[in-house]
């Protein structure tokens, strides 16, 4: 994806260190510059394509701009899934069902439970119960268990990008910004989607080149550390930027329900343009996460649809 360069600047062994993710998991990264590395890391900068190129065939969608279809009978959760993803078809008039590639799955409403329980065992209409907001704001933030995208269903995302590890991984390209290289599904155009996203950042600009200057994190088959439920990162539709950046509740010691500020370092304009192709960004979250984007095309059309209203 036109970075391969770096891989001559700075041989990988001399690179490479391994760290704990957020998810307690081993992995190897590449660290930040560090002075006895200065000079090489120059090197990679000089040889380094400012922006990663789109790949081949890949048509992105805006899904700030695009305009939304004309008013349907269907409810708006149900409109925004079958705006985001128009290869599904939807089934029912009024007890919903998904169908795709073979398979249907059940679409309940929203069930109006406390979020806590829509997190651990939500329906698909669960998924939109806080709107994600589409503003430079924390504020909303503050409100405990405030987390517009952490409830997913696993089934709904099965559907879309594969059931067990074998189909995603099938399905994966490697998306570059710079030295950083992200693995992500082609199902649903989310690789293609990535990179329009990271071909409009500036890495030229100091507050965005740190973020990718080391990986968080991409494709990991995974459950998400406590619980039973499956990571994003597990269907190839999340990453982390620098994780040291980004910032994660969890190691600040807070309790969950009762987190409290979030410093942010991420830029509003990196922000926005992921939130423009479709990834929503966990610094929103009241249980901050602020390496991490998802790929939640529903969600972003959503807000739009009931412009930030929560349902």
């Amino acid at each position: 994806m036109g970075d391969t360069t770096a891989c001559f600047c700075i041989p990988w062994r001399a690179r490479q260190h391994f760290i704990k993710d957020k998810f307690g998991q081993v992995r190897t990264v590449m660290p930040s510059v560090t002075k006895t590395l200065g000079a090489a890391a120059l090197i990679v900068s000089l040889a380094l394509p400012a922006r990663p190129a789109a790949p081949q065939n890949c048509d992105p969608r805006d899904f700030m701009n695009e305009p939304l279809s004309a008013a349907s009978s269907h409810p708006v959760w149900v409109q925004a899934i079958a705006l985001a993803f128009p290869q599904l078809q939807i089934l029912g008039s009024r007890e919903f069902r998904i169908a795709y590639d073979g398979e249907i799955i059940a679409a309940d409403p929203p069930s109006a439970r406390a979020m806590p329980e829509l997190i651990a065992a939500p329906t698909v209409g669960d998924q939109f119960a806080i709107a994600y907001t589409l503003s430079r704001t924390l504020d909303l933030r503050a409100t405990p268990y405030h987390d517009p995208g952490r409830a997913r269903h696993d089934g709904f995302l099965k559907l879309l990008y594969g059931a067990e590890p074998g189909v995603v991984e099938q399905n994966l390209e490697t998306v570059a910004a710079g030295p950083a290289l992200y693995r992500a599904t082609r199902r649903h155009g989310v690789a293609c989607q990535l990179a329009a996203a990271l071909a409009e950042i500036d890495l030229n600009d100091d507050r965005i080149a740190p973020l990718f200057a080391e990986v968080g994190g991409s494709y990991n088959w995974r459950r998400i550390a406590g619980t039973d439920r499956l990571s994003a990162h597990s269907y190839g539709i999340a990453i982390d930027v620098n994780a040291s950046i980004g910032g994660y509740w969890r190691w600040t010691g807070a309790t969950e329900g009762k987190v409290g500020a979030y410093r942010n370092r991420v830029p509003w304009e990196l922000v926005e343009t992921m939130e423009r192709r479709g990834f929503i960004w966990g610094g929103k979250w009241h249980h901050f996460d602020g390496m991490h984007f998802e790929y939640r095309p529903d969600l972003i059309l959503y807000s739009r649809l009931t412009k930030g209203a929560e349902q």
